[in-house]
């Protein structure tokens, strides 16, 4: 009979239908989100700090430099507060992209690596890249502002701050001067007009009175024989 329960059991037992769609067709896909490293982050922060802080950030391709060679420019670059950063461009076209450095994007193919400097110092890094053949400058980017390797050439042309600042102040104190001798001119041509006026009407009074005395001295002597 325990049997014959069990087989009973068994026939009659529940047999759940199957779904039409697949189950693993209705469950959402969730993709798994790829947490950034702690050295990856570490570089972005550094990059981020790196545009803040500098003045001029230039670009350069950066071909098979000799050890010796790549530690003295970095060497004689630090002397002029410049200082050479290497960054992946995983790193760095994230950020450029959203930020307002974007057109310095097509910059950063292959190796590169950036002349960063808290200052502008234009003809020091150009002086010093001319001995290093190795290093092929790109562009920059100056006070916010991106130049091609030609402009970046034609801005170390330009004269210093100071030498501009005495050109300026000089031309204004030039204008200044001018005006000054146009606003006097008027005034000054004016009395030299009277004065030549006044001497003039003193020229005539004395010659008339001159021509009045020999007059009468002439008038003298013709009453006298006259009266003869």
């Amino acid at each position: 009979m325990h049997f014959e329960r069990q087989k009973l059991m068994a026939v009659t037992e529940y047999i759940a239908p199957k779904p039409a769609v697949p189950e693993k067709c209705i469950t959402p896909y969730i993709k798994a989100v790829k947490e950034e490293n702690g050295y990856a982050k570490l570089l972005h922060w550094q990059v981020v700090e790196t545009f803040r802080d500098s003045r001029m950030i230039a670009v350069c391709q950066h071909n098979f430099t000799p050890s010796e060679e790549m530690l003295l420019m970095k060497h004689r670059l630090r002397k002029h507060n410049i200082h050479v950063k290497f960054f992946p461009n995983e790193i760095v076209r994230p950020y450029l992209s959203v930020s307002k450095y974007k057109n310095l994007l097509p910059l950063f193919v292959g190796f590169n690596l950036m002349l960063v400097s808290p200052e502008i110092k234009v003809k020091e890094m150009l002086r010093i890249l001319k001995n290093v053949p190795q290093i092929t400058l790109l562009g920059a980017c100056i006070d916010d502002t991106i130049l091609s390797k030609q402009g970046v050439i034609n801005y170390s042309k330009l004269p210093s701050m100071e030498i501009t600042q005495g050109q300026v102040v000089g031309t204004l104190s030039l204008l200044a001067s001018q005006t000054c001798a146009l606003v006097q001119h008027s005034s000054v041509h004016l009395t030299g007009l009277l004065d030549q006026y006044i001497k003039q009407q003193s020229g005539g009074a004395g010659e008339t009175d001159g021509k009045a005395g020999e007059a009468q001295a002439e008038l003298g002597p013709a009453k006298s024989s006259a009266g003869l």
